[in-house]
């Protein structure tokens, strides 16, 4: 009888799986609508509803840096109808900066993509006179802990490149963490804090338009979109590599059909040329990995990030 049982079970799962998707599928961003991270996730859900006949709709499930939506998506059935696509922090940051997380990163998900990365840029505002690395290290070296670095928050990726970059130079500087990355924008731009390493695309006008001074990337190699600003090691300091990513996931035990379709339907809406192009244009870069690259890169990251927030002390309040 329980070998019965077992053979029906599995087979309306195979069904379940040749079938999906049969209804429309929730993409839950765990931040506010009109973030980098939701418009990714909104052209890709377009494409990638275009691509698999049903729609792909964005819920926006804000607050507690991104663990409401995670944990609702952790909760959600394994059946590919309920997807989460967030940053890097809810995957491999925010966790080890609480002290109960309400999941486990990577336990409770089946990795799908990663459609894009972009490095941050380390900008200074137009009060500053630093125009290299060597001169924001000297001027941090020559007042320790007064110069300010302005953040989109706690954990955030700018916040942990300026961590990584004080560690990697051996000097330091006080962090001013913001409720999301506009306001902080918006003081460097007024001269209220002195600089920040900013997801490239969110900054990219400002530069471009001389209100932003660019010094280094934080990326292994030069941005298209900046080409003649240097990385942070042709600069002098090595080991400090960051990059912004988005991700899509699904509950853990998603069924085998189930993940490879979506993984194919991601990267393919990421490889859309007009999608492509768009993204790149703002200075991200297109990645596109399968679910077994995605897995092995969060387990990195999470180790990496894990490590950083350990030696540096770092705390979510």
């Amino acid at each position: 009888m329980k070998k019965l049982l077992a053979a029906l079970a599995m087979a309306a799962l195979c069904a379940t799986a040749a079938a999906w998707p049969d209804k429309s599928v929730t993409i839950v961003v765990p931040f506010p609508p009109g973030g980098s991270t939701d418009t990714i996730a909104r052209a890709m859900a377009q494409k990638m509803g275009d691509t698999l006949g049903q729609s792909f709709v964005v819920d926006n499930r804000p607050g507690a840096t991104g663990t409401i939506g995670a944990t609702a998506v952790k909760r959600a059935p394994a059946d590919g109808y309920t997807l989460l696509f967030a940053s890097l922090g809810p995957y491999v940051i925010t966790p080890h900066l609480m002290k109960s997380a309400p999941y486990d990163a990577a336990a409770d998900f089946d990795y799908i993509s990663v459609p894009v990365q972009a490095p941050n840029v380390l900008v200074a505002s137009s009060a500053q006179q630093a125009r290299t690395v060597t001169e924001v290290v000297a001027a941090l070296k020559a007042q320790p802990g007064k110069l300010s670095f302005a953040s989109s928050g706690n954990g955030s990726s700018d916040h942990l490149s300026a961590e990584m970059f004080w560690q990697q130079s051996g000097t330091s500087g006080t962090h001013v963490p913001y409720k999301g990355g506009a306001p902080a924008i918006n003081d460097l731009l007024g001269g209220q804090v002195d600089f920040s390493f900013q997801n490239v695309n969110a900054v990219l006008p400002h530069i471009r338009a001389g209100k932003l001074r660019a010094i280094a990337v934080t990326g292994d190699k030069r941005s298209p979109v900046l080409p003649d600003v240097p990385t942070l090691a042709e600069a002098g300091v090595q080991g400090a590599e960051v990059y912004s990513w988005q991700g899509l996931a699904a509950p853990r035990g998603l069924p085998a059909d189930v993940k490879a379709k979506l993984g194919q339907a991601a990267v393919d809406a990421i490889r859309d040329p007009a999608i492509a192009k768009r993204f790149t244009d703002q200075g991200l870069e297109i990645v596109g990995s399968t679910p077994a690259e995605f897995t092995a890169f969060q387990a990195r990251e999470n180790a990496r990030w894990k490590a950083l927030i350990q030696s540096r002390k770092i705390t979510i309040d």
